[in-house]
């Protein structure tokens, strides 16, 4: 059953507009050195400046660097992009330097002191000093895969076209939808930690004298020994999310409004104080581990299947708002359920995972969405049938004296090499240029 606002845009022949979200990647990559270390390299001079590029830039440490890629409409442009800059970034390495492909660190020095905070300016560094000083250097080390959405203008415009008495201008529109999506995703994290957790052990040094799990995880990542801050959002509506966010800070639960690291962010103005003015631009969703099995960490059929989940949430009905909360936090206990399962293991709630990709199948047929997307079903579908598919559960079949160093470095080597062939890789932020979005989709089309 689609919502009100589903069989509208049903009704308008729209749906194939929910489809259309813009997308933009942000994934996160440390530097290491050929023995699997991290790297004591500087920042790659021929990328520019660290402090100045927003499209390589780095995060926590000097050497977790992070590739941005504009906002794309498709899929595979995103990831057309995301190739180029990753590409770009893997050939100014310097010699015997590799992308570690995991999202999990490689094994960290015993003395922590020993690894560089980003060098982003005096304020982020102090930022990060303290972040360091509450949290630990290890908890800030996992990478991930990043996803911006935004959802297409038409379909903003045609719900503010027929709902006039329930919403008084676009923003409120954006709001609403954004809210939704929101929701469902932090209520089925679990499902996307089952399918794409693949951070099952961590390296030597991660965990502090046997303070880690005592078996293989899903995601240790996505659970509770995983990244930072474990503060949970408010999803209710924008105000309640602000709401929440600001009583962190007062209470000294977070340093700032910035150390917000939810698996999902409500994201527009840069300040958090001014994002109801101008509302919701775009979601952040935080919740993928790095897929090792491709070289720039995400894979096409994981974007068209956060992209149909997406615009299966816009269909179907909201939560009931008095409920959101309740929902969404026993959700969370889920995920942790999920994320701390061994990776071999059916998941808890194999039942519920079955019945969601039959729903989703069922509207995928709907709205005919074509080949493409019953290819990524039917392999998801395989996933929750036989956890052995899962990303974590195969990665387990490289453990050797308990690290996955060896498979690590292998990938990493393998994928520098194909970087290294490419006859024209992107020169474009050697000499510091500042690209604009609209700039650097042209520079990185050609």
């Amino acid at each position: 059953m689609f919502s009100q606002i589903g069989q509208l845009i049903f009704d308008n022949e729209a749906v194939a507009k929910t489809q259309d979200f813009t997308m933009g990647l942000e994934i996160e990559m440390q530097r290491v050195d050929e023995n699997g270390n991290i790297s004591q390299e500087p920042y790659p001079s021929a990328i520019g400046d660290e402090k100045t590029n927003p499209w390589i830039t780095n995060d926590f440490l000097e050497t977790m660097s992070e590739t941005v890629t504009p906002s794309a409409q498709h899929a595979l442009d995103a990831m057309h992009y995301l190739y180029v800059i990753n590409n770009s970034l893997r050939s100014a390495l310097a010699p015997g330097e590799l992308l570690w492909p995991l999202s999990m660190p490689p094994r960290l020095p015993k003395d922590k002191r020993k690894l560089r905070l980003a060098k982003m300016g005096p304020e982020k560094e102090a930022y990060l000093k303290e972040w360091a000083k509450r949290h630990g250097y290890s908890q800030g080390t996992p990478c991930g895969a990043h996803i911006n959405l935004s959802i297409d203008q038409h379909v903003i415009a045609l719900v503010q076209k027929y709902f006039p008495g329930k919403f008084k201008d676009e923003r409120e529109v954006r709001n609403y939808l954004y809210t939704i999506l929101a929701q469902g995703f932090v209520r089925y994290r679990w499902f996307i930690t089952y399918l794409f957790g693949a951070s099952p052990i961590a390296e030597a040094n991660y965990f502090e004298n046997g303070q880690g799990p005592q078996h293989p995880l899903r995601s240790i990542r996505q659970s509770k020994y995983g990244f930072g801050t474990k503060f949970t959002g408010d999803f209710t509506n924008l105000d309640r999310y602000i709401a929440r966010i600001e009583k962190g800070v007062k209470d000294g639960v977070l340093t700032s409004d910035y150390e917000f690291h939810g698996s999902v962010r409500f994201k527009g103005n840069r300040n958090l104080k001014d994002l109801p003015k101008n509302g919701i631009e775009y979601l952040e969703l935080r919740m993928l581990d790095l897929d090792p099995s491709s070289s720039v960490g995400i894979r096409t059929g994981t974007l068209r299947f956060i992209r149909l989940l997406a615009s299966y949430f816009i269909m179907h009905p909201a939560l009931n708002e008095e409920e959101v909360n309740d929902i969404l936090k026993n959700a969370d206990k889920m995920n942790e359920v999920v994320a701390e399962e061994d990776p071999r293991e059916n998941c808890k709630y194999q039942a519920t995972a079955r019945a969601l990709v039959k729903s989703l199948e069922r509207y995928a047929n709907q709205i005919q969405l074509g080949p493409e997307y019953a290819e990524v079903l039917e392999d998801l579908e395989d996933r929750v049938e036989n956890p052995l598919t899962t990303p974590s559960a195969k990665l387990l079949n490289y453990v050797k004296d308990g690290s996955l160093t060896e498979y690590a470095l292998r990938r990493a080597k393998r994928y520098q090499v194909a970087a290294q062939e490419s006859i024209n890789p992107f020169k474009g932020f050697e000499d510091g240029k500042i690209y604009s979005s609209d700039e650097l989709r042209k520079a990185l089309s050609r």
